[in-house]
């Protein structure tokens, strides 16, 4: 199987991780543009972030700047044809899997089957605790939540699930899921993160793992599988190093991968050698258009070297 490979969009949110100078004026037109080149140039998915508020504390480090994934993902997905839209990651526990699932599901029935449900335990605790949500225990309540979710989003009309944190049966939603089932990939890669989406995942989303331990986090998830039986397969994701696809002429730091586009194709062959099926890579730019122009360049000159 050849190495899939997506993208986290710029400007949906601003942290500064990873955000570049030139997004801080951008918006939705911005937005758009980059979606369409990334659905030309052959990715397998877009990705958008979840946050419902930032407190001031961690404000000058995450900013204020979280566009809702849902609203985002349905507009870019009325403005692109093929790309598969991915909540990277969903922090789900904050509201009710109902609430979750009539969400999702429309999105995905409106996109035309094109959703990929990532999930995650979140973070910030005042977000967690202004909504009512014991953050504490957000680790089991996100557990529930999936096994509520992949019920809320199955085949039924009326879902039914019996749990510790929610009740539900005899409520109809319409419309369903294009999807037979809606792929839920899990993020983290906590002790208990691993785990998690190891026995209730189908897939991986790494928290920056680097390249050495990403063998060992991937032979815990494969252990962990078969101890429980599971025989289904589970995408394993990775998140590459910042790349340049060819001679930047300023400088993009030594952590960059650069160069020619079969040396950068080489690099990432790697992380398929180690089990990976899926990379996640992100470009560093000065402009929209200098993004869309290495969007537009790896599509065409490093993806068909990945096989």
């Amino acid at each position: 199987m050849s190495l899939a490979y997506g993208i986290q969009l710029p400007v949906q949110s601003q942290s500064t991780l990873y955000t570049e100078g030139w997004e801080a004026a951008a918006g939705a037109a911005d937005l758009v543009e980059v979606a369409r080149a990334v659905d030309r140039a052959g990715f397998a998915y877009l990705a958008v972030c979840d946050h419902v508020a930032v407190p001031r504390r961690l404000a000058p480090a995450m900013s204020t700047v979280w566009y809702d994934p849902v609203a985002t993902l349905a507009h870019l997905a009325a403005v692109t044809g093929r790309v598969r839209l991915l909540s990277h990651v969903a922090v789900v526990a904050l509201r009710h899997p109902l609430l979750t699932a009539k969400q999702y599901a429309t999105l995905d029935h409106l996109s035309g089957g094109r959703l990929i449900l990532g999930v995650g335990a979140g973070h910030v605790r005042e977000e967690f605790e202004v909504l009512g949500v014991d953050f504490e225990r957000r680790g089991a309540l996100l557990d529930e939540t999936i096994d509520a979710l992949r019920a809320a989003l199955g085949e039924e009309e009326f879902p039914e699930h019996h749990g510790d944190f929610f009740d539900f049966a005899g409520l109809g939603q319409r419309p369903r899921p294009t999807q037979t089932a809606v792929p839920v990939w899990v993020g983290g890669s906590s002790p208990a993160a691993v785990r998690r989406a190891a026995l209730k995942g189908d897939g991986w989303l790494p928290q920056g793992d680097p390249r050495d331990r990403l063998p060992g986090q991937i032979a815990k998830l494969r252990a962990l599988r078969e101890e429980a039986g599971v025989k289904e397969p589970l995408t394993v994701g990775a998140i590459t190093e910042p790349l340049y696809v060819g001679t930047a002429g300023w400088d993009v730091g030594r952590r960059t991968l650069t160069g020619p586009p079969e040396e950068i194709a080489e690099s990432l062959r790697a992380y398929r050698a180690m089990g990976v099926d899926q990379i996640q890579v992100r470009f560093l730019s000065r402009s929209r258009d200098e993004l869309i122009d290495q969007i537009a360049a790896f599509g065409a000159a490093v993806a068909p070297e990945l096989d």
